[in-house]
């Protein structure tokens, strides 16, 4: 469990943010975040003052890193890139959480060491983590400035026979008949967004080809729900695609596995982020994924297929 309870009993009034301080080792900022986050109780009670001065009973709920093996693939002083697998969240969901690669960046790299971009818990592939505060800032926003190349590639639905360029804007809002609880729609109303899809391979076997995706913004969902609005929804996709009573099934997690396989194709997202390309401290890095993710995906709607 990332999420722990430390418990300590305090003999002399000591502030707080001095107590994380002195007694874990921790820089000022990082006691005072832990303060503004509501982690220190004591005698019971929420600390929300950095000088409030403890005695007593005092706990503090702290994340410690909960490693399972994952190895960065790219490692620099500053930053490091993860091939993330499908399934793993970037970050815990919530306290109970029994895993997220913030495990395995906090592990490696410290306290201090952070994400700079999401990927969907489904989607595999490379994220780029920051190794200490400065070189978060700087990598944010790269990002946010589109200055990071990024390249997909997912098996879709369908024969794409030629390269796409999609712009359709993209709304991120509670859906009006709350039935559903699909965030991200395209409406003329949301946020400016592209994508070019460019074929690879065709498989008439399956009817489904595989594609490489160039977001050109970066909005939540915006690839499947781009390759959903032009009829090619990625294989494996449970809520781009499907019925709305799936969905809602799905995200109750009321759908069985092998249902869910006869639905969307898939066991999992067919979609991998395979390429990264940035310029950092005036050196140019160029990232690929070390997974083979054709293999992957046919392998995949080849066992579903049976």
């Amino acid at each position: 469990m990332p999420f722990i309870h430390k418990q300590f009993e305090v003999e002399t009034k000591i502030p707080a943010y001095l107590f994380l301080i002195k007694e874990l080792g921790m820089s000022q900022k990082i006691a005072q975040r832990m303060i503004s986050k509501g982690r220190l109780i004591c005698n019971g009670e929420y600390v929300v003052k950095d000088q409030f001065e403890l005695l007593g009973k005092v706990e503090l709920i702290d994340f410690e890193a909960n490693s399972r093996g994952l190895l960065p693939l790219f490692v620099t002083n500053d930053f490091a890139l993860f091939d993330k697998p499908s399934g793993v969240l970037i970050h815990p969901q919530n306290r109970h959480t029994p895993y997220s690669l913030i495990d395995e960046i906090k592990h490696h790299f410290g306290r201090d060491a952070n994400i700079t971009h999401r990927i969907d818990q489904e989607t595999s592939g490379l994220v780029l983590s920051a190794n200490n505060k400065a070189s978060e800032r700087t990598l944010k926003m790269k990002f946010e400035n589109r200055e990071m190349d990024k390249k997909y590639v997912a098996l879709v639905h369908g024969h794409v026979s030629r390269e796409t360029y999609i712009e359709a804007p993209l709304l991120r809002a509670e859906d009006e008949s709350a039935l559903i609880r699909m965030v991200v729609k395209v409406d003329d109303s949301g946020k400016a967004s592209q994508t070019n899809i460019v074929p690879i391979e065709y498989f008439p076997y399956l009817d489904m080809t595989l594609v490489e995706a160039y977001p050109r913004t970066g909005r939540q969902h915006q690839i499947r729900v781009h390759l959903f609005h032009v009829k090619h929804p990625i294989v494996g996709d449970p809520i781009y695609g499907q019925k709305e009573e799936d969905v809602v099934r799905f995200l109750d997690r009321e759908i069985s596995s092998i249902e869910r396989k006869e639905l969307s194709g898939a066991s999992r997202l067919l979609l991998h982020a395979s390429y990264l390309a940035f310029e950092y401290d005036g050196n140019k890095y160029e990232i690929s994924s070390d997974v083979d993710f054709r293999k992957l995906a046919l392998d995949e709607v080849s066992t579903c297929s049976r």
